[in-house]
């Protein structure tokens, strides 16, 4: 039944050549916006959702899918030829791939670099497209208690996003927690915490909101560095690497491509996770592991088709669960709910045709990236000479455009410049900003469901526990919460020790 709606949506796509158009708009916005380091696929879907508010759903979905692709493949660029991904899921690919580019061959690393985000991409595009169908079936036995549970085990990952400070993530998620209660009573409708504000009534706004903590505090960032970071210049030469070389890096291709989309589809682990796991196991079964970090074509290979194989790898507890695999996703999500669609099993139920052009999309994203990204290299390239100041500006105008849009309100404006004032300190004092987004997707799912839980139960908690697929999740939630704290405390062991001895050895010399 899958593969005939699948059918049916590509037709749907190829009878509409302004659905195409949107793809091929995404990815080239989405290249372009990853290619800039600092401006995150996080920050591009941001910003350009409200530009899809007067397209049909389908296309302004299109469009959005096609930036979060280009964004996660543009970021190689800016790593290979100036040694800064231009997003996270980058990192991993400038160990070898800017060596490649110190020896001339920063054209070859593109080329492979595109080439294997196709691949991985396609085969993220994929298992997303014949797995999601399966588990939103499984996900039409939840009630009240299963959604809350799951909203937990979301909430979780807060952990896996904290950065360097566990305390800092978690202040961060009730700060998000907190401004979800803002606004009307989900279920008794009584104002909360309005102050008095006809603007306050309806909540703080997802794209308002959005916009502030990923554009405007990113403008404030660039103000600052503004006279201090000098101009870049990039160089690109030829792109196509040999069929020989392709041929002999496809194994690690597929591989690779394969762990991403797995990786990508466990919350909270995300592209450049993806991409390090993917990386650390093309050197441990390479021939030549010794070559790695010093130009391995197998080095970019490997991470590209990862980190993009993940990008469809994390649409799945996104679209079946309605829980975002990252940070990205958590946007995708707000953009389903503000076209009027609750992702989670019922969207398969009952909006078929939204899910497989989603699909149908994802897997014409990558053939329209290889187009792109092969015949567009130099260009894009150029996009990382561009001053900063001119770079600044443009955001600064989609932030103020974009907050506006939604409601025409200036309200929105001055809110999303508030707290956009607030996340640009909170970075400085090294507070992370993701748990806020997250909480702001979950908060009102666990709220709503809790409460009606207790409403069904008669206010007995044990109703989370003694239903299978609740408890499940629960049990979960406490195991991933377990595993991301014993890992946050390896990686602040690792950094004590290594601190430790850096000091040892100023004071020997």
């Amino acid at each position: 039944m899958s593969i005939m709606y699948l059918l049916e949506a590509f037709q749907t796509i190829f009878s509409d050549l302004s659905s195409l158009m949107f793809i091929l708009i995404g990815v080239v916005a989405g290249i372009m916006v990853g290619c800039l380091p600092g401006l995150t696929a996080t920050m591009g879907c941001a910003l350009l959702i409200p530009f899809t508010f007067s397209l049909p759903p389908v296309q302004g979905l299109l469009m959005l899918m096609g930036i979060f692709t280009g964004a996660i493949y543009g970021g190689s660029i800016a790593a290979i030829l100036i040694r800064t991904p231009g997003t996270p899921a980058a990192a991993a690919t400038l160990l070898d791939g800017f060596p490649l580019s110190k020896r001339g061959e920063a054209g070859k690393a593109i080329g492979i670099a595109t080439i294997a985000s196709f691949v991985g991409g396609t085969i993220g595009a994929l298992i997303m497209s014949f797995m999601a169908p399966q588990i939103a079936q499984f996900g039409l036995r939840f009630g009240p208690p299963e959604f809350f549970a799951l909203a937990v085990f979301g909430l979780s990952m807060i952990i896996s996003i904290s950065g360097e400070s566990l305390l800092k993530g978690v202040i961060a998620a009730l700060v998000g927690l907190l401004i979800t209660t803002i606004g009307f009573d989900p279920l008794s409708g009584v104002p909360r915490f309005a102050f008095g504000n006809d603007n306050l009534l309806g909540g703080i706004t997802f794209i308002p909101a959005l916009i502030g903590l990923f554009g405007f505090a990113q403008v404030f960032r660039n103000i600052e560095k503004m006279g201090i970071v000098p101009q870049v210049r990039s160089k690109v030469s030829r792109i196509l690497p040999s069929f020989k070389e392709v041929k002999t890096l496809l194994p690690t291709m597929f591989k690779s491509g394969g762990i991403g989309s797995v990786t990508g589809s466990v919350p909270g682990l995300g592209c450049d996770i993806a991409a390090f796991i993917a990386y650390g196991e093309a050197k441990r079964t390479s021939k030549k592991p010794e070559t790695f970090g010093q130009g391995a074509l197998e080095g970019i290979a490997a991470p590209e088709a990862a980190n993009n194989g993940a990008t469809g790898g994390a649409m799945i507890p996104m679209l079946t669960l309605g829980v975002p695999g990252d940070a990205v996703t958590a946007v995708l999500l707000g953009a389903l709910t503000i076209h009027g669609f609750q992702p989670g099993p019922l969207l398969f139920r009952d909006h078929p045709e939204i899910v497989y052009p989603i699909f149908a999309g994802m897997i014409l994203c990558q053939l329209v990236l290889l187009g792109v990204g092969l015949a567009g290299a130099r260009l894009f390239a150029k996009l990382i000479n561009i001053d900063i100041k001119v770079l600044t500006s443009i955001i600064f105008l989609l932030c103020i455009v974009g907050s506006y849009s939604m409601r025409f309100s200036f309200f929105d404006v001055g809110l999303a410049l508030g707290i956009g004032v607030v996340a640009y300190f909170m970075s400085y004092a090294k507070f992370p900003v993701s748990p806020i987004l997250l909480a702001l997707i979950l908060g009102p799912m666990a709220e709503q469901n809790m409460r009606r839980a207790m409403m069904l139960s008669n206010d007995d908690l044990s109703i989370f526990v003694t239903r299978p697929i609740s408890a499940t999740f629960l049990f979960l939630a406490v195991l991933m919460a377990g595993l991301s704290y014993m890992k946050y405390k390896k990686l602040r062991e690792i950094e004590r020790k290594v601190a430790e001895t850096t000091a040892q050895d100023a004071v020997a010399k």
